[in-house]
């Protein structure tokens, strides 16, 4: 699942190539996830300028002209792609379309990609916006494991299984860590891991796209990955699941409870 640095360059990357351009044909492809009909969506869509594309939490936004906003959440295996020919990708959901002929579009083989038409302001802070103090008052009130919360998208947005992962092997923290028995000295470690790790991988993530969308990063990791058995510092690299996720993680990581 495309996490909080895969999305930021996504959004880079679509913002460099189609910002300004107008939105020509949007072509529905699959209509069951989309909050309003085929009909509406293309209507409010097409023949704007498409101003901006952002990222919120783990949704890209495309921002048009007219006040219109379209989300998307690719959810689990929802991609991005360039094309250039006439006939629609395989696994479409949507295809943009702009005058001058250039165009992208999103797929998912599993149909579970979300577009949103103008959905609702969320308030929860972004992973990468978060302030120190509100994030002790949320450790200071869980009880839950450190790894749920930081992927619980009502408490912290942008951060999920692979990411929540190598921000606490960064800070070397369990993931059984309870959040509300972690000290502040290794709390101030997370808050800063988490800033730390994203941002890094954004950074390795757009070097590594260019200007291409070439889809989900992951051989940079640490420790998440069915495929790696130690750590580049030679640990062992252990799995077991949390909340019917699976965690990757190293028997040095300190576990608070």
């Amino acid at each position: 699942m495309a996490e909080l640095p895969d999305l930021t360059v996504f959004a880079q990357i679509l913002t460099r190539k189609f910002k300004g351009q107008i939105l020509e044909t949007l072509e529905i492809t699959e209509s069951k996830k989309i909050n309003v009909s085929a009909k509406e969506m293309k209507k409010a869509l097409e023949g704007r300028e498409l101003l901006d594309v952002r990222r919120s939490g783990k949704t890209l936004q495309l921002i048009f002209s007219g006040c219109q906003v379209l989300g998307l959440h690719l959810m689990l295996r929802g991609e991005l792609i360039s094309i250039d020919q006439d006939e629609p990708p395989r696994f479409q959901i949507l295809g943009f379309h702009f005058e001058g002929g250039d165009a992208f579009a999103l797929i998912d083989l599993q149909k579970q990609a979300t577009p949103t038409l103008n959905p609702e302001p969320i308030d929860v802070p972004d992973a990468l916006e978060m302030e120190e103090e509100y994030f002790f008052d949320l450790l200071a009130k869980k009880r839950t494991s450190i790894k749920t919360l930081l992927m619980d998208q009502h408490l912290v947005r942008g951060i999920g299984n692979s990411y929540s992962d190598e921000i606490l092997y960064h800070a070397g923290i369990s993931p059984f860590s309870v959040a509300k028995a972690i000290p502040d000295k290794a709390a101030k470690r997370l808050y800063k891991s988490i800033k730390s790790v994203l941002a890094e991988a954004i950074l390795k993530i757009a070097e590594a796209n260019g200007d291409e969308l070439k889809g989900e990063l992951r051989d940079f990791m640490m420790v998440h990955g069915a495929e790696l058995k130690k750590t580049p510092k030679g640990e062992e690299i252990l799995s077991e699941k949390i909340g019917g996720r699976k965690a990757y993680f190293t028997q040095s990581q300190e576990l608070f409870e």
